[in-house]
C-alpha cells in the first residue's frame, strides 16, 4: 500500500465522543469511525485487523474440523418465539415487520437457525459428532452503547456450534473448541482469565468466559492465585462471612426515625453498624413482587437472584410500587407484615436482633428475629466482597475488570429439545442431540488488544494482526535515491508476502513517524541521507533504540525479527 494515493487519515486531536482508549485511538488512527451511537464503519486500516483476527479463528476451527457457514441476520420473530426465547430478550432485540406485516428480528445470535440447519444432516448417531461455525454480524439494543467497539449494537461475531449423541461426546466438543480458543486469544496476544459465568439467557448447563484483563472493562472477575479459582462477580459464590449469633433474644421495639431512609442514616440516628441492618428490597420478576432481604452492609446480586427464581426478568419496584406493596416510601420496608414472598440471603440466617424497616414511613423495628415473619427461601444471594475468601481453598480473592470476548457454553438438550432436534440411538430410540455453543466477539477482540497494547504515541499491535506487519517511511521523497531504494524494499517485501506500507506522502518526517506509530505499524523502515552509503534505519514499535542496516540485509533482518515474534 503506498500512501500517497490511498485513502489514508489520521486525527492529532483525541476523539471528543470516545470515552475509553481503545475507542480514542482506533478513530484517531483512522481505524473506524462511529456512524451512530453503538454502530460504527470499519476504514481499511482497521478492516485489514479484523479480517487478520478472522484469520486467526478460522486456522483454529479449521485445526479442530470445524466447518464454516453463513447464516441470514434477518429471521422470522417465530423462531426465536419457538425456542422460548423472544421473550427473554425482550426490548434488546431489534424488531420489525415486512411489507406483508410478518414480524421479523435482527439476529442477537443463532442457536435456533443452526439448530435447524443441523436438522437436515442428523438422523442417526452415525451423523454426529460435528462442529460448525460462522462469522457474521449480530444486532442488539443496548441501552448504553459506549467505550468504542466494546459495547455496541452492530457486531461481528463468531459463533459456533457443536453437536453430539450424548453428555460425553458434549464434553469432548467442548474441550476442543476451549482448548482453541485458547489458542486463539495467546495468538491474539490478548492477557486474558477463563472464569465461570452465568448462562443467562443463552440457558444451558455450564457456561465460561474469555475475559481480557483491563481496568476499563465492565465485568468484574473474582481470581484466586492460589488455587485458580476463577468467577464473574455474578455468579461467585459468597461464603458466610457472618458467624451465627448467640446473642438472647430480645423483645421488639417499634422506634421512630424521622427522615432516616437509607442504612447510612438510620445507622448514625440509632448509632448501630450498618451489619446490625438488614435490608428489604421489593423487587419485581416477571411482574411478580418478591422482597428481598440482605445484610445492611451487602447488596442483592441480580443475576444470582434472576437465576434462583428462573426468571426472565428482574429489576427494582419503582417507588410507586413500592409504597403500593409495602404502605411506606422507599426507605422503610420491612419483612414484617408483608404479603409478598420473602428471601433471604444466608447472611441474614445468623443474625438475631436486628433492624429492618417497619412498612411505616418514618418508623423501623429494633430486636427483630427469623420469628418474627415468614420467608419463602432463603440462598446465596448477595454480591461477592473483598472480604470474602476463595470458595474452593478459602484463601485471599483478587478482584479484576474484565472485558468478555469469547464465551463457551454447554447447551445440553435445551434446544434440540424445544426445536426437535432428535437422532436415532443404536437402540433405535429418538433422542435429543446435545449441543455446545461458542462464541467471539471480533471487534472486542480487537479493542482489547489495543486497550493492552498502546502507548503515548498510539497502538502497538502484535505482529500477527497488524494491519501491515512493515512501514517504509522515505524521508526526502524528493531525492531519487531515497525513492529507488523505498520502491526496492517494497517490491521485494510484497514478493515474500510481508505486507508492507509505503509512506511516500510529501510530508514532514516528523510527522511521517507519529503516524506510523500511532497506526501501530510494528516494523519501521527509514530511508533518508545514509542511503548514499547503502544504509538503512530499522526500529520496531515496541523498542526505543533503532538499529542501521545495509539496504540489502534489510529484508533478511525484517524477516528475522518477524520470525522472532
Amino acid at each position: 500500500m503506498k500512501l500517497k494515493h490511498s485513502y489514508f487519515y489520521t486525527l492529532r486531536e483525541d476523539a471528543k465522543d470516545e470515552e475509553s482508549i481503545s475507542g480514542n485511538l482506533l478513530t484517531r488512527s483512522g481505524m473506524i469511525k462511529k456512524s451512530s451511537s453503538g454502530v460504527y464503519m470499519y476504514l481499511p486500516l482497521g478492516y485489514k485487523v479484523m479480517k487478520n483476527i478472522e484469520k486467526i479463528v478460522r486456522e483454529e476451527m479449521e485445526n479442530i474440523n470445524a466447518g464454516e457457514l453463513l447464516m441470514p441476520a434477518l429471521i422470522p420473530e417465530e423462531v426465536y418465539e419457538s425456542s422460548g426465547r423472544r421473550k427473554a430478550f425482550g426490548s434488546d432485540m431489534f424488531a420489525l415487520n415486512d411489507r406483508f406485516s410478518k414480524n421479523y428480528v435482527l439476529a442477537p445470535t443463532h442457536e435456533e437457525l443452526f439448530t435447524i440447519a443441523a436438522a437436515s444432516k442428523i438422523k442417526s448417531y452415525k451423523d454426529m459428532p460435528f462442529s460448525i461455525y460462522q462469522i457474521q454480524d449480530k444486532f442488539r439494543d443496548e441501552p448504553r452503547c459506549r467505550y468504542g467497539l466494546i459495547r455496541v449494537r452492530e457486531f461481528l461475531m463468531k459463533d459456533a456450534y457443536s453437536f453430539d449423541c450424548d453428555e460425553k461426546g458434549l464434553n469432548d466438543s467442548y474441550n476442543n473448541m476451549y482448548n482453541a480458543y485458547k489458542k486463539i486469544f495467546t495468538r491474539l496476544g490478548i492477557n486474558y482469565a477463563i472464569v465461570k459465568s452465568d448462562t443467562g439467557a443463552m440457558g444451558g448447563i455450564l457456561s465460561e468466559e474469555f475475559q481480557a484483563i483491563t481496568d476499563i472493562g465492565e465485568d468484574k472477575l473474582v481470581i484466586c492465585d492460589e488455587c485458580g479459582y476463577a468467577s464473574n462477580s455474578d455468579v461467585a459464590k459468597c461464603n458466610l462471612l457472618t458467624k451465627k449469633s448467640d446473642e438472647e433474644i430480645k423483645i421488639r421495639e417499634l422506634i421512630k426515625t424521622p427522615d432516616a431512609g437509607t442504612i447510612e442514616e438510620v445507622s448514625n440516628l440509632l448509632e448501630e453498624e450498618p451489619s446490625k441492618f438488614v435490608k428489604t428490597l421489593i423487587y419485581k420478576v416477571d411482574n411478580k413482587f418478591y422482597a428481598v432481604l440482605v445484610k445492611g452492609n451487602m447488596e442483592v446480586n441480580e443475576a444470582k437472584l434472576k437465576k434462583l427464581l428462573k426468571a426472565n426478568e428482574v429489576c427494582l419496584a419503582s417507588a410507586l410500587e413500592v409504597e403500593d406493596v409495602t404502605g411506606a416510601k422507599i426507605g422503610f420496608a420491612g419483612p414484617i407484615g408483608l404479603e409478598v414472598p420473602i428471601i433471604l440471603d444466608n447472611e441474614v440466617m445468623c443474625m438475631k436482633n436486628f433492624i429492618v424497616g417497619a412498612n411505616k414511613t418514618d418508623y423501623h423495628y429494633k430486636n427483630v428475629n427469623l420469628e418474627d415473619f415468614n420467608y419463602l427461601m432463603t440462598a446465596d444471594i448477595r454480591c461477592i466482597t473483598e472480604n470474602d475468601c476463595c470458595p474452593k481453598c478459602g484463601k485471599k480473592l483478587i478482584f479484576k475488570n474484565g472485558i468478555e470476548i469469547g464465551n463457551t457454553f454447554k447447551l445440553g438438550t435445551k434446544y434440540s429439545e424445544s426445536l426437535g432436534l432428535y437422532y436415532l440411538n443404536k437402540e433405535n430410540e429418538n433422542m435429543p442431540v446435545w449441543m455446545g455453543c461458542y462464541g467471539i466477539g471480533i471487534g472486542r477482540a480487537m479493542a482489547s488488544v489495543v486497550e493492552q497494547s498502546n502507548d503515548d504515541k498510539g497502538i502497538i499491535w502484535p505482529m500477527e494482526i497488524a494491519p501491515f506487519k512493515v512501514a517504509i517511511v522515505v524521508v526526502n521523497t524528493d531525492d531519487e535515491a531515497q525513492m529507488d531504494a523505498a520502491n526496492y524494499l517494497y517490491e521485494n517485501l510484497r514478493k515474500i508476502k510481508i505486507s508492507t506500507i509505503l509512506d511516500d506522502r510529501e510530508e514532514r518526517v516528523g510527522v511521517k513517524f507519529n503516524d506510523m506509530d500511532l497506526i501501530g505499524i510494528p516494523i519501521r523502515i527509514t530511508i533518508g541521507n545514509k542511503i548514499k552509503d547503502q544504509i538503512v534505519e530499522i526500529k520496531q514499535r515496541k523498542k526505543d533504540e533503532f538499529e542501521e542496516v545495509s539496504l540489502y540485509d534489510a529484508l533478511v533482518r525484517v524477516e528475522d525479527i518477524i520470525d522472532g515474534e
